[in-house]
């Protein structure tokens, strides 16, 4: 598998996310998001208050990192955040459980999309088969007073 649609693969993984900004005073502002979609190409929605903290930030700068975690898999990427107004995207992705943040639904004036257009991601992925044989490695070379080799199978950097 190569690693742009083991990467993709990964993001699928997800429904949660650290979406992360730069703030108006150039602080780094980390927030929880769900994911509302991960395209085929790799760029992800979201589904945010028009009026917060991040849509403030991502005016004065678009740049962004979205990092997942799980106990064995691990997904980084950098990107660029365009608000949206799509009304047939939002249709498309709309979920009941959204009404928690918006009452008033779907047709809620203070809805507004995030799609992120990553140009990087880094991935690492030590589930399944994959881990155990990092493991392997990686108490042999605790024994050895080594430092375990990096498999590209579970680490790599992809250019989107």
């Amino acid at each position: 598998m190569n690693t742009h649609k083991k990467l993709i693969d990964l993001l699928k993984d997800f429904d949660t996310a650290m979406l992360v900004t730069r703030g108006v005073d150039g602080s780094i502002n980390a927030r929880p998001m769900a994911v509302a979609q991960v395209e085929e190409d790799g760029q992800l929605w979201f589904v945010t208050e028009r009026n917060s903290g991040k849509v403030s930030d991502l005016m004065l700068d678009s740049e962004v990192a979205v990092t997942m975690q799980s106990s064995s898999k691990f997904v980084s990427l950098s990107g660029t955040a365009h608000p949206s107004d799509d009304q047939a995207k939002l249709d498309e992705l709309w979920s009941e459980g959204w009404k928690v943040w918006f009452p008033e639904g779907k047709s809620s004036d203070t809805i507004l999309l995030l799609r992120i257009e990553p140009s990087q991601g880094e991935y690492w992925d030590h589930s399944g088969l994959t881990g155990v044989k990092y493991l392997l490695k990686a108490g042999k070379a605790y024994l050895q007073g080594e430092r375990p080799a990096t498999d590209a199978e579970a680490n790599a950097s992809v250019s989107m």
